[in-house]
């Protein structure tokens, strides 16, 4: 056989094997997407990046008391043991953050028991970034819900409805606490925007902030309504700059330690 013939040969043999890993490729897609049944829209059409929705974790990281929420001691170090490792000392509330339905209720879901399939979840984006800036005690009001449901349709079932309020910035000053001597001062979701949420199939709800509540609140209104339901919140999220309002995924990676009422999370969103 000449030498052209059996490149010709070979070309043929890989394009046909090609065309058969592809078909069985999309055939198991398929067949996991039947499986599964939970996919949701954004899920099904694709993405084509991942955007990073986690604060760095330090000690120096503002948090609510005002103290650090971590600290770690290195007991082994690679030159003297070969390896490093390090002990942490972690407050469960610190950093990009879950609240666990436990956080704000006597008897509710601790973190690890959280449904994985409220892990992925559509992003709902509602942007206040506008008003937070000439407001910082704005907050989420049913007006702006409204307004994004006109935007964009109803609010999927299964969503994490975040508030943008362009605070994830403000993350490495005294700006983010907004502590004046007696009040912090930074926006989050008020009440009887959350008591429309909670009319929806959404089943979690985030902030770009320490708290989903304002931070005048005195009586942590949207934590008490909103956590004992079984659903959970997610604080001091970033990147909500960096997403559409609509269309996106969020991937929740929460902690999973028994009995937890919330714990540091790795976040991102597919997009």
């Amino acid at each position: 056989m000449c030498d052209i013939c059996v490149m010709n040969a070979v070309k043929d043999r890989m394009l046909s094997r090609r065309s058969f890993f592809k078909g069985s490729a999309a055939a198991a897609a398929a067949a996991g997407a039947a499986t599964l049944g939970g996919t949701t829209k954004a899920m099904a059409e694709g993405h084509s990046s991942v955007v990073d929705m986690t604060h760095t974790l330090s000690s120096t990281f503002p948090t609510y008391f005002g103290e650090p929420g971590i600290s770690s001691e290195q007991p082994f170090n690679f030159a003297e043991h070969g390896f490093n490792l390090f002990n942490l000392s972690v407050n469960e509330h610190t950093g990009t953050h879950i609240d666990a339905p436990l956080h704000f209720s006597a008897d509710g879901t601790s973190v690890d028991e959280i449904p994985v399939g409220d892990l992925v979840a559509p992003l709902c984006v509602v942007d206040i970034a506008a008003r937070a800036a000439e407001d910082a005690d704005a907050q989420v009001t049913p007006d702006d819900l409204q307004a994004w449901i006109d935007a964009h349709g109803e609010i999927p079932d299964g969503a994490c409805v975040a508030m943008h309020s362009g605070w994830a910035a403000k993350a490495s000053s005294d700006a983010y606490r907004g502590f004046d001597g007696e009040l912090q001062h930074y926006p989050g979701f008020h009440i009887e925007a959350t008591e429309m949420l909670l009319e929806t199939g959404a089943r979690s709800i985030a902030s770009d902030t320490l708290s989903l509540d304002h931070g005048i609140s005195a009586d942590f209104a949207t934590h008490y309504a909103w956590l004992p339901t079984g659903r959970f919140g997610i604080e001091n999220l970033a990147g909500l700059d960096q997403v559409p309002a609509s269309g996106a995924t969020i991937i929740i990676g929460a902690p999973k330690h028994e009995g937890g009422t919330g714990g540091p999370a790795r976040i991102f969103a597919m997009v």
